[in-house]
C-alpha cells in the first residue's frame, strides 16, 4: 500500500495510522499528527480502491451502502500491511493507534469489528457502522474516541449512537464528542480527540 513513514521521537513510541477520507490521499492528514502526538511514529496509507478516480479503502455500491465482500478483503490486507510495516520499520505492532476520517475512519472501525488487538487505541471522525450483524472480537479496554456531527448528512447521528454500543459491548472504553458542522472535520474536533489521547493513550 502506498504510504508515507515517519520515525517518532524513540523506537518504543505510538504510531499514529493516519486513514484519509474519500479523494483523499497519505498527505492530507499529516497535521492531524503533530496536534495530537508530536512525538509518535506516523504511517499515513493510501486507499488501495479507486472511485472514479478517487482513492477510498474499500468499495461502496452507492454513498452510506458498503461493498461488505470487500470490505472484508480490505481490512484483511491493511491489517497484513500493518504487520508488514511493523518489521520493515522497526515499530512495535501493538503500538498501532488509528486516525481516521470517514473511509479511513470506517476501515479503522472494520479493523476492531474484525481483528482482535489489531489497534491500541483509535480516533474515528464521522465514522459509520462497518458491518452489522456479527459478533465482534475482544476488544476489552481499548480507547476510542469518536468525533461526530449531530447534523452530519452522510454519517447519521444513529450511526454513533450505534458503533459506540457495539463497541462498548465488544469491551471497549468509548467517548464521543458532538459538533454540530455537518460532516467537516474541524480544528477543535482535532483538539479535542488531542485531549482525549494525552488522558487515555
Amino acid at each position: 500500500m502506498k504510504h508515507i513513514f515517519k520515525q517518532g521521537k524513540t523506537n518504543d513510541a505510538p504510531v499514529l495510522l493516519l486513514l484519509h477520507g474519500t479523494g483523499g490521499t497519505e498527505e492530507d492528514l499529516l497535521p492531524l499528527a503533530g496536534m495530537i502526538d508530536s512525538d509518535a511514529s506516523v504511517l499515513s496509507v493510501r486507499g488501495n480502491v479507486s472511485e472514479s478516480g478517487m482513492p477510498r479503502f474499500f468499495k461502496r455500491l452507492r454513498e452510506g451502502v458498503f461493498d461488505e465482500e470487500d470490505l472484508v478483503a480490505r481490512t484483511e490486507e491493511l491489517n497484513e500491511f500493518l504487520a508488514e510495516a511493523s518489521e520493515q520499520y522497526g515499530f512495535d505492532r501493538k503500538q498501532v493507534v488509528a486516525v481516521g476520517y470517514s473511509n479511513g475512519a470506517n476501515i479503522a472501525g472494520s479493523l476492531m469489528f474484525h481483528y482482535a488487538n489489531s489497534l491500541k487505541g483509535a480516533l474515528l471522525f464521522h465514522p459509520m457502522v462497518p458491518r452489522r450483524g456479527i459478533e465482534l472480537p475482544d476488544q476489552s479496554g481499548v480507547p476510542v474516541f469518536i468525533g461526530a456531527g449531530e447534523n452530519d448528512p452522510i454519517c447519521p447521528a444513529q450511526e454513533t449512537v450505534d458503533l459506540k454500543e457495539l463497541l462498548e459491548k465488544a469491551g471497549a472504553d468509548v467517548t464521543d464528542h458532538w459538533e454540530r458542522m455537518g460532516h467537516r472535520l474541524t480544528e477543535s474536533e482535532v483538539m479535542a480527540g488531542a485531549e482525549w489521547y494525552k488522558t487515555n493513550l
